[in-house]
C-alpha cells in the first residue's frame, strides 16, 4: 500500500471513532427537553402521607388547647453528657415529632439542639444560621420573664429569634446565656445542698425557682412563631422522664426527655386564648 493511501485509512479511522465516540456521549448526557432523563441536581420530593410539604392550611383542631407534651426525647448515656446530640423537630400545630428527614421542610416548629439538645429555636427559612433555611418557613421564638398563665398578648412579629440554639442555660445558673428556660445547678448548691444526687440538676423554669442566697428566678415562657406563621406560648416543666416535680429531679435520672405544655392560635391573632 502506498504511503498516501495509508494515511488517509488512518484518517478515516480516527474519523469513525470520533464521531461513534460523540454520539454515545450525546445519548448518555441527556438535555432538558427529555423529561425521562434524570440528573444529580434535580429536586428530591419529600411525601408523608401524600399531603404537601408546604401546603398552607394545616389541620386546626389543635387551635387554642392547652396542650401537655411528656417525655419527647431520648436517652442520654453516661459519659454522653458533654455531646451534641441528635437535634429533635417538633410540630405544635400538629402535636407530634418530626423526623429529621422533613428537616428543610414547613411541617416543624421547635427545634431542639446544642449541648444536651436543650438549645431551642423556630423553624424560619431565610436565616441561613437556622435549622431550617432554605425553605418558605416563617417561624422564630422569643422567651419573656412572665408565668405561662400572664402571657397572653402576642407580641410584634419583629422581636422574634431566627437562628438556632438561642434559648437554653439560664444565665442564674452554670454556663448562663442570657434568659434561658432552664436553671443548670452545677454543683448542687445553687438550690439544694450540693450533695452528689443534687449535682448537674437541670430545673425548668416553667415557675419561679428560689435560689439559696434568696434569689427569685423569675418564670420563663417561650412565645413562639410557627412555620407557617401560627403562634404559640410554651411552658418547659421537665427534662427528666416521669419527674415533673422539682423536689424530685436527680442527677441519674433518665434524660432528655422534654416535658412542656403549650397553646396554638392561628395566624393574624392577638391573644392567647383556650377555647
Amino acid at each position: 500500500m502506498k504511503k498516501s493511501n495509508l494515511k488517509i485509512s488512518t484518517l478515516l479511522k480516527t474519523f469513525t471513532l470520533l464521531f461513534i465516540c460523540s454520539v454515545v456521549l450525546t445519548a448518555c448526557s441527556g438535555d432538558d427537553s427529555n423529561p425521562s432523563v434524570v440528573t444529580d441536581d434535580s429536586p428530591e420530593v419529600i411525601d408523608d402521607d401524600n399531603a404537601p410539604i408546604d401546603d398552607d392550611t394545616p389541620p386546626t383542631t389543635n387551635y387554642n388547647k392547652l396542650i401537655r407534651v411528656e417525655n419527647f426525647g431520648y436517652t442520654l448515656a453516661d459519659g454522653d453528657q458533654f455531646e451534641d446530640k441528635d437535634i429533635l423537630y417538633y410540630s405544635l400545630v400538629e402535636n407530634k415529632e418530626i423526623i429529621s428527614d422533613y428537616r428543610k421542610t414547613t411541617r416543624w416548629d421547635l427545634g431542639f439542639s446544642g449541648l444536651y439538645s436543650s438549645f431551642l429555636s423556630g423553624n424560619n427559612g431565610s436565616d441561613t444560621g437556622n435549622l431550617g433555611s432554605g425553605t418558605s418557613a416563617v417561624g422564630g421564638i422569643y422567651i419573656v420573664a412572665q408565668p405561662f398563665d400572664e402571657v397572653t398578648d402576642i407580641p410584634d412579629d419583629s422581636v422574634f429569634k431566627t437562628n438556632r440554639e438561642i434559648y437554653g442555660t439560664d444565665e442564674n445558673g452554670a454556663f448562663g446565656n442570657g434568659k434561658g428556660w432552664y436553671l443548670y445547678d452545677f454543683d448542687g448548691d445553687l438550690v439544694r445542698d450540693g450533695s452528689y444526687d443534687n449535682r448537674h440538676i437541670a430545673y425548668a423554669l416553667g415557675e419561679p425557682l428560689v435560689l439559696n442566697n434568696g434569689t427569685t428566678v423569675p418564670a420563663r415562657t417561650l412565645i413562639l412563631k410557627t412555620a407557617k406563621g401560627d403562634y404559640a406560648k410554651i411552658k418547659m416543666i421537665s427534662v427528666y422522664k416521669d419527674i415533673f416535680n422539682r423536689e424530685d429531679f436527680t442527677r441519674t435520672a433518665p434524660k432528655m426527655y422534654f416535658t412542656f405544655e403549650y397553646v396554638v392560635v392561628p395566624k393574624g391573632s392577638t391573644k392567647f386564648e383556650i377555647k
